[in-house]
């Protein structure tokens, strides 16, 4: 499975977390990978060219980038290629570099957890401060289902949270 980190975070990340996630797939028998987009599509790639692609890849994307699930298009392309998506929902005056690494790192594996279990598409979305959410889970044909898990909140594509 291959893990995009979206240009709106530091590439770095994908770097770093990479490495680490070797470890974690020899422990754990799997095969993730970690990039960012940045490296995999180029630098500005418009989101209508990434998201089919990385769709067909069968790849997860972790973004800030909440504006994909209100441009319909956007939305639609998600749903219609099934892609995996977890929206990092940073407070309003922003994290310092090494804050998101610690919020990213805190949540890795609750992260892997989700991308092992769920069936795509899907779209989470993890913040700072919270612990315990009621997780839901999109599917092709809009039917949700509730589970508990640890750091997330509900988020369903078609729906806006006010």
């Amino acid at each position: 499975m291959i893990i995009l980190i979206d240009e709106n975070l530091p590439p770095q990340l994908a770097e770093g977390l990479n490495i680490l996630q070797h470890q974690l797939n020899v422990r754990n028998r799997t095969d993730h990978e970690v990039k960012s987009i940045k490296s995999e599509y180029g630098e500005g790639c418009k989101d209508e060219d990434w998201i089919p692609e990385a769709g067909i890849r069968k790849s997860v994307v972790i973004t800030r980038d909440f504006r994909i699930q209100r441009i319909r298009h956007q939305r639609d392309l998600c749903i219609q290629y099934g892609l995996g998506l977890f929206f990092f929902n940073v407070p309003k005056g922003g994290l310092s570099y090494w804050q998101m690494v610690v919020n990213l790192i805190a949540k890795w594996e609750d992260i892997l957890e989700v991308i092992d279990k769920e069936k795509m598409p899907f779209a989470y979305r993890f913040t700072v401060k919270r612990v315990h959410f009621k997780l839901t889970r999109l599917s092709c044909g809009f039917k949700f289902s509730l589970h508990e898990f640890n750091y997330f909140v509900p988020l369903a594509i078609h729906v806006r949270y006010a």
